[in-house]
């Protein structure tokens, strides 16, 4: 009940909910004051231009924001422009449909905030398919629409000056969140008869939510450039807190041991159950954190886990010196102690006098853990063949779009058959699994809202309550139309009932059109997606592979440069550390997509399952031994250890090749001299932990061996 409390809070206090406030506020408010002054019609064209250049206002950088929104207003007005003036002709709107269907769609190989600019722009097209005006009258109504686009824009910058730094701590809050629940899902290994293959599930799911929550937050940090340049504390906090959460982050991963070994040993002690109770601590003080960062609120401690921790120590102490296995355990609480220590330190943020102290890295440093996209026309030329994917999405589209309006055509039962054409840009989606699942949710979703629509219209005929219902669903559409698709058209398709029943439209008409505009709409999508140059998630999994081989062995060789005592680069290090997490994710979630496509259609579905856990496994067990080492003491580790390290990227080098035949191994430099030959007594756990490496790493070629035979038939 706590932590479903907690859930709401951090939902209250979510950037979702402030952006669907504020977009609704900024579309809803044209109509409001032209209604007053008896403009309504008026009112509601602004507002068509605000909802198109609303779509391009993703979360990012204000930078990217402005010249997004700029851009979307460009061609949401050129737009509107074409639209009124072929509307009289069919042959020059099907040739309008053709032409901005594909040249839009295109826009995605710029990325997802230009992607979305093209979205904007095919809308307010469709929105004015309808419309059919005299030449003077087009003009007068772009004027209306530009003024909308501006109106938005504006509104949204001045919303930026006023709360400057909100989207970065909702961000920062929310990341927090969500590595909270990575480590509740790591609490349940230790749990009496956990189920391994579920919990290894749940915890590759989570961790794709982590890595998009640190992405988003990377961009929104170091693209600012007045946050970069920024010296008040506020600023400084966030960035500084942002690198401590990266460090506990890697802590956190770190967790990872042959638990099913564990489980057979100590099963029976309640170790375990009790290591796992005061991971959740560990997570609930990390959600406490994350929520009054989130909240702009001060935070309170809630737990004193180092009682917990102590109390486990001694525990451990009296199982006695003699089995070494408890060196296991005991490593467990080392790695628990510094995550605990990791979280404490993210209190600071709260502390202005420990913030004063910490210096920020040069802007250099922190612009390269991010990507920068280039608007560049050679991109879009080299794009235009059927070897790029966004090619062939935009080809599909374009096929059924115009599918989609020859059908609107033939059959005329409704005057908003537009609704076809607006259901194929929003579900058509690149890969085959999410087209398929936005049409489910899609689907869901127009049914039970029109239900909800019809309910709420059969009681209510108050205009004045109903028009409350419209800010209500309006907020929840804007809500949720980048958290959950499904319930975004929940609250969309009453929104839009009682819309039109009070512009004086009969709303069981009006819902029985939007149900078949769906279903056909969901249809050719689906059969696009299919049919149509169609794209499966296995075809590219070989190449996520061959990245994720790459990254865990550029990850293992900065482990044996430390472990041979040499000097690595702190930003080297972070580098390779992300690249590292982001390559793993980015494969989890082409997994999770291929589960999506036809079975036939699915390749190596356990031996990829496998190579995902074990990946995840030698990462976690790296990132253990490498955040040991670089908090200690530079010095050379025994030949016998650094000769296993050696040999575990070798295996790995091995099983890449098998990938990828072009690939050519790197030269491992030679181990020092000065190495000890024999290992320390106090070093027998980094030894056992480094055999359990080389034996994941062999897991991993044997496997990549089996996945490799099969890409190639």
């Amino acid at each position: 009940m706590e932590i479903r409390g907690q859930q709401i809070k951090y939902f209250l206090f979510s950037q979702y909910l402030a952006d669907g406030i504020r977009i609704t506020l900024e579309i809803v408010l044209p109509v409001i004051i032209c209604s007053y002054l008896g403009y309504a019609d008026i009112g509601y064209t602004i507002a068509q231009g605000a909802l198109c250049v609303s779509i391009s206002d993703a979360p990012g950088p204000v930078e990217h924001k402005r010249n997004g929104m700029l851009y979307s207003v460009l061609f949401v007005v050129l737009m509107s422009v074409l639209t009124g003036f072929a509307n009289n002709n069919i042959l020059l709107i099907g040739l309008l449909i053709l032409c901005s269907s594909f040249f839009f769609t295109m826009f995605s190989i710029y990325g997802n905030r230009a992607a979305s600019v093209g979205t904007g722009a095919l809308l307010i097209m469709i929105l004015r398919l309808s419309v059919e005006l005299l030449p003077i009258d087009v003009l007068k109504e772009s004027v209306l629409i530009l003024a909308g686009g501006l109106w938005y824009f504006v509104m949204d910058m001045l919303f930026f000056r006023v709360t400057p730094y909100r989207p970065e701590q909702r961000a920062l809050g929310n990341c927090i969140h969500e590595m909270a629940k990575f480590l509740r899902v790591k609490a349940l290994f230790y749990d009496h008869k956990t189920d391994f293959k579920e919990e290894y599930r749940q915890l590759v799911a989570q961790q794709i939510v982590v890595s998009e929550a640190q992405d988003a937050l990377r961009e929104l940090l170091y693209k600012n450039r007045e946050l970069m340049q920024e010296t008040t504390k506020r600023g400084k906090m966030l960035i500084l807190t942002f690198a401590d959460v990266m460090e506990l982050y890697e802590q956190i991963t770190a967790i990872w041991y042959d638990y099913e070994s564990l489980h057979e040993k100590f099963g029976e002690t309640g170790i375990l159950e009790d290591l796992a109770a005061a991971i959740r601590e560990i997570a609930e003080e990390m959600d406490v954190i994350g929520l009054a960062i989130q909240s702009n609120i001060a935070a309170q401690k809630k737990h004193f886990v180092e009682e917990a921790l102590e109390k486990i120590k001694s525990r451990i102490d009296a199982l006695g010196k003699a089995d070494p296995g408890n060196l296991v355990l005991k490593k467990i609480l080392v790695n628990m102690i510094n995550i605990s220590r990791r979280v404490d330190d993210l209190y600071s943020y709260f502390m202005a006098a420990k913030i004063n102290t910490r210096q920020l890295q040069s802007q250099n440093y922190y612009a390269s853990f991010v990507s920068h996209q280039q608007i560049d026309f050679s991109l879009f030329r080299n794009n235009l063949n059927l070897e790029s994917s966004v090619f062939r999405h935009s080809l599909r589209m374009m096929i059924t779009c115009m599918a989609g309006f020859f059908i609107a055509k033939i059959i005329d039962y409704g005057h908003h058959s537009y609704w076809i054409l607006l259901t194929i840009i929003i579900i058509l989606k690149p890969g085959f699994g999410l087209t398929k699942e936005r049409n489910i949710q899609r689907l869901l979703g127009t049914v039970v809202g029109a239900i909800i629509g019809l309910t709420i219209l059969g009681f209510i005929q108050d205009r004045d309550v109903l028009f409350g219902f419209i800010i209500f669903f309006m907020i929840g559409t804007y809500t949720y139309q980048r958290l959950n698709y499904i319930v975004m058209v929940i609250f969309t398709t009453p929104y839009i009932l009682i819309l039109f029943n009070l512009l004086g439209l009969p709303f069981w008409t009006i819902a029985q059109e939007r149900l078949i505009d769906t279903v056909i709409g969901c249809i050719l999508a689906f059969l696009a997606s299919y049919l149509l140059f169609p794209h499966w998630e296995s075809s590219r999994l070989q190449s996520h592979m061959e990245t994720v081989l790459k990254a865990n062995i550029d990850y293992l060789r900065k482990l044996k440069e430390m472990m041979c005592g040499k000097e690595v680069p702190l930003l080297d290090y972070k580098l390779v550390r992300k690249e590292l997490f982001i390559s793993i994710a980015n494969l989890s979630a082409a997994f999770h997509r291929m589960l999506n496509d036809p079975r036939g259609k699915q390749q190596n579905r356990k031996a990829t399952d496998q190579f995902v856990v074990l990946n995840h496994i030698l990462s976690s067990n790296v990132a253990g031994l490498a955040s040991g080492i670089r908090d200690k003491e530079k010095k050379i580790y025994p030949r016998e250890i650094l000769q296993k390290i050696k040999r575990a990227i070798t295996i790995m080098e091995e099983a890449l090749q098998t990938l990828d035949e072009d690939f050519k191994p790197g030269i491992i430099e030679s181990i020092p001299g000065t190495a000890a030959e024999e290992i320390q007594p106090g070093q027998l756990q980094l030894a056992n932990q480094v055999d359990f490496i080389n034996k994941v790493a062999g897991d991993i070629k044997k496997t990549t061996r089996d996945m490799a035979a099969g890409f190639k038939k």
